[in-house]
């Protein structure tokens, strides 16, 4: 067992992230689940958030795993843990979290930007019906993007390499052909595109609809104004999340920073408030989350 006074900040942090991670998408997922029971009916949002919980308690857990083990185990973590498992768990939840919210921005998109394109107008009536469809294409992308990330061959080598000796510089580590490294990380590239796409149209929206308000006699506050910015600011700092998440990610799989540093343990720090802030960002934008919350507060109170 290894240990330094270095690593106790990062000790700090990624306990705080993940403590509050696993308790705001638990919510996410006991509340949906409640709605359920309730309604009897699955709705795409109830579906959605579901799913975006569930995969975000998981990567959650990869990444906290991973830096605990590499922190005090280094060691077990490389003989006994990392292998073929360790890659195909962590590739799988990191691309489901990433595609599950990218189809919530989408359905944000659909619902409420007021474009009038007959393929755009075809979706937005049946983005619901659609839905269900979408997540379990996501599913099985990231089950497949997975099984490729096993195929590519994760560098056990390169990992072994950087134990060893970590003040190994990039150059001298050769980990995998950069063909292999852009069939990983492009996975990425292509729900982050879809994401942006949603976040212009959203932005777009937004000002033609405040633009209207402006120019007619009910005000510039209105109800479909407030939801614009609310869904435009949970995209938003999505966004914000998924690229630090991404650059961290890319960055963490080069084997560019050696294994077991202070960067490192910054990049994991990174790639962990994606999942855990971006479920608070979506809990603070939404009213039935809100009222569940005050619910819950005022029951505690009374007890």
């Amino acid at each position: 067992m290894t240990f330094s006074l270095s690593t106790i900040p990062h000790v700090i942090i990624i306990s705080a992230e993940f403590i509050t991670g696993i308790t705001v998408n638990g919510f996410l997922i006991i509340v949906s689940c409640k709605e359920l029971i309730k309604s009897r009916k699955l709705t795409p949002m109830q579906l959605m958030l579901i799913c975006i919980g569930m995969s975000r308690v998981g990567l959650l857990m990869m990444l906290t795993g991973q830096t605990f083990f590499s922190m005090f185990f280094p060691l077990f973590y490389q003989t006994k843990i990392y292998g073929a498992a360790m890659v195909f768990f962590w590739m799988f939840f990191s691309s489901a979290s990433v595609w599950f919210a990218t189809c919530l921005s989408v359905f944000y998109c659909l619902k409420l930007v007021g474009f009038t394109h007959p393929w755009f107008l075809w979706l937005k009536f049946r983005i619901s019906k659609l839905m269900p469809g979408l997540l379990l294409g996501s599913l099985l992308a990231s089950v497949s993007i997975a099984i490729l990330s096993i195929e590519v061959d994760y560098p056990k080598h390169a990992m072994d390499d950087v134990l060893r000796n970590a003040t190994h510089t990039a150059s001298k580590i050769k980990i995998r052909k950069i063909s292999e490294m852009l069939l990983v990380s492009l996975s990425l590239l292509f729900p982050l595109a879809i994401f942006l796409l949603c976040t212009f149209m959203l932005l777009m929206s937004l000002y033609k609809h405040t633009h209207r308000m402006q120019k007619g006699s009910c005000g510039f506050r209105s109800v479909s104004t407030e939801v614009h910015i609310n869904a435009l600011r949970t995209v938003l700092t999505f966004v914000v999340f998924f690229i630090s998440y991404f650059a961290s990610f890319i960055t963490n799989m080069t084997f560019i920073i050696p294994h077991g540093t202070q960067h490192y343990f910054l990049l994991k720090d990174i790639m962990a408030a994606y999942p855990s802030g971006h479920s608070v960002i979506i809990i603070w934008s939404n009213s039935k989350f809100q009222q569940s919350l005050r619910r819950l507060f005022c029951l505690k109170r009374n007890q």
